[in-house]
């Protein structure tokens, strides 16, 4: 009976170590794996939503964050997110201070020469945001030389927004570091217009009932992830990953949550 017992206490330790030797060999694979990922630090400029943000608890978050996330995830390879300033997203790139831009960029002619844009995942333009009571400015054409327009740096808003000024169409430009502070101005009546991207601006006017977007979509412009130059090897990682998840849903699924709420 002792023999028996004796047996039965063995064969059930030796199922029992098996069975902890298997899993053990299991979690340190996953963890080789986790650790072998390698990890790109994303860097962004989170007043810019629905692309770029931050929720209650001051995480980056966004569609370029999610859309990073599933290009990651479909490549192989880790993201962290860092804040920078917009106008200081292309030095820090090329300063390796981050390894890709994702801040809802237009990858136009003067960009393209300080960095390596991905294939473009996001079409877009400008829009003319104002206070919603704003009965005079109906359009860009309404803008006339006694007015201020607020941009962010180094937008193409702010691009259309000198030029206007260079031509003698606007008083002045006030140039902020974040989009949130554009629309603080513009609810103050600090300045008579917002000159953003329009989704943004979508976003804006959605939000907050004292927001009201006039006119046609300005100058038409498409939205790139960036890299250093020369770093082909990233790009191409970012552009397959772009690929695919176009290709199975996940880019429509992603799209849907930020710009329809589902």
């Amino acid at each position: 009976m002792k023999g028996k017992n004796l047996l039965k206490k063995t064969v059930v330790l030796t199922v029992a170590l098996a069975i902890a030797v298997g899993a053990a060999a299991c979690g340190s694979k996953k963890d080789d794996e986790s650790k072998s990922k390698k990890t790109y630090v994303v860097g962004t400029e989170p007043t810019f939503a629905p692309f770029d943000t931050t929720d209650a608890d001051g995480n980056i978050v966004g569609f370029d964050m999610d859309l990073m996330k599933a290009i990651g995830k479909n490549q192989g390879f880790e993201v962290k997110f860092k804040s920078f300033g917009f106008d200081a997203l292309i030095p820090s790139v090329n300063a390796k201070n981050c390894d890709i831009i994702a801040a809802g960029m237009t990858a136009n002619e003067d960009r393209v020469k300080k960095v390596d844009f991905s294939n473009t995942y996001y079409d877009s333009g400008n829009s003319v945001l104002v206070k919603s009571d704003n009965t005079t400015v109906k359009g860009i054409d309404d803008l006339t030389p006694d007015m201020t327009v607020a941009v962010q740096i180094g937008t193409t808003g702010a691009d259309k927004a000198n030029e206007l000024k260079k031509q003698g169409k606007i008083k002045d430009v006030k140039v902020n570091d974040g989009v949130d502070t554009c629309l603080l101005q513009v609810k103050n009546g600090d300045v008579d217009a917002l000159i953003i991207d329009k989704p943004v601006a979508d976003r804006a006017v959605k939000s907050n009932k004292a927001f009201k977007t006039v006119g046609e979509t300005l100058d038409a412009e498409s939205y790139a992830f960036a890299v250093a130059k020369g770093d082909k090897a990233l790009l191409e990682k970012i552009n397959k990953g772009l690929e695919n998840i176009k290709k199975d849903g996940t880019y429509e699924k992603l799209y849907k949550k930020w710009f329809e709420g589902k």
